[in-house]
């Protein structure tokens, strides 16, 4: 993670510069000096490390709100596919038991048996008047069932 990585480094080179100072090395930079580029390298370090983790939190948000929309998708597919097997359930012509119904981003996809191409043309119609239906995909065979 980019956050420790950085957090790593900043310790590195802060341990490093106390180290060179603790043993008393000259050098052409005097230990104020030495102490302040030190200082200078750990604020430029946390100010990375906290630009790292509001991108990471703005990321996290946004794959969280995407997460979110696809449960409320799928839930709302699955209200819908049980709202029209109800309704094909209280049809007298069509059974609800022997039709496949599916249903993906508000289009539901009927599937199977019909008695009559009314019937099959019925189904179609109580599939659109559920509400969030936004087509229906009649597959259904006339002639059987």
């Amino acid at each position: 993670m980019k956050l420790s990585n950085r957090t790593q480094a900043v310790v590195a080179t802060t341990a490093l510069l106390m180290s060179l100072v603790a043993c008393g090395q000259r050098e052409d930079a005097t230990v104020g000096q030495k102490i302040d580029g030190a200082i200078n390298s750990t604020e430029q370090a946390a100010q990375e490390a906290r630009q790292d983790a509001k991108e990471a939190t703005t990321e996290m948000k946004r794959d969280g709100e995407k997460a979110a929309q696809s449960v409320a998708d799928t839930a709302s597919d699955v209200a819908i596919t049980t709202k029209v097997k109800a309704a094909l359930a209280a049809d007298d012509q069509l059974s609800a038991l022997k039709i496949e119904v599916d249903t993906v981003g508000g289009v539901v996809s009927l599937t199977g048996p019909a008695p009559t191409a009314e019937a099959a043309d019925r189904a179609t119609t109580l599939a659109k008047a559920v509400e969030g239906v936004t087509d229906v995909q009649n597959k259904l065979v006339v002639g059987q069932g």
